[in-house]
């Protein structure tokens, strides 16, 4: 099972929280599926969870170099100089960056951010869409200020074959596996035994595709891995 959430700003990428922070169960009330890959608590757009080990670890494993596609606001108009250094690679603490696509869009009709994005009144703002095969940590925002552009908002709209089209903030949905991704190969397959957990009970119950009120949490950390 595939299921495709459109996370909201302030919530973490995580189903239990002992600090009673919004999580994941606050929108999705399927049992047993967690999220394949992290998506930072200040970041919005596609989450992708399942209940399938194997595909987990495929989605989200860094070897499999999964495309992943951001729309991404900006401090400042980047340049073509700023582009290209997105495109070719950007130096940061923990290496070279790998190529990326990168280009200017217009403004994206997502609506407004709940809080609002803090904007300086005498500096314009852009967006880009960035198309990345890696997932460091704030891997984007870092990329984004070492050209000179601070990131503003950050919104996820596609990973591999999948896409936020159709979803508003704490929306969900059930999305179909293609069929090449069925054909899981035999290490994945010991990955996906060797990664089998207990399902968890979600406290909160949501329904599909509504956008669902968020409750306060409680309980222990889950930490999946980082997107």
């Amino acid at each position: 099972m595939i299921l495709l959430l459109n996370k909201p700003f302030d919530v973490l990428c995580q189903f239990t929280d002992a600090d009673n922070r919004h999580t994941l169960a606050d929108f999705v009330d399927i049992p047993g599926v967690y999220p394949a890959g992290r998506l930072d608590r200040d970041s919005e757009g596609l989450v992708i969870l399942t209940d399938d080990g194997g595909l987990q670890h495929r989605i989200s494993h860094p070897r499999h170099k999964l495309a992943k596609t951001y729309w991404v606001q900006v401090e400042g108009e980047p340049d073509r100089h700023a582009l290209d250094q997105l495109r070719r690679g950007v130096p940061l603490k923990d290496g070279m960056t790998a190529p990326a696509q990168a280009r200017l869009i217009t403004e994206p009709d997502i609506g407004s951010r709940t809080p609002p994005v803090r904007y300086r009144a005498h500096i314009p703002t852009r967006w880009i869409e960035l198309t990345l095969h890696e997932g460091r940590n704030r891997q984007v925002r870092r990329m984004t200020a070492a050209v000179g552009h601070p990131t503003l908002r950050l919104l996820r709209v596609r990973i591999g074959p999948w896409s936020l089209e159709g979803l508003a903030p704490g929306q969900w949905k059930e999305a179909q596996i293609p069929d090449e991704w069925r054909k899981m190969p035999p290490h994945e397959k010991e990955t996906q035994a060797r990664r089998h957990r207990p399902h968890h009970t979600p406290r909160h119950k949501a329904s599909r595709n509504k956008e669902s009120p968020i409750l306060g949490r409680s309980g222990k950390n889950r930490r999946p891995p980082r997107d």
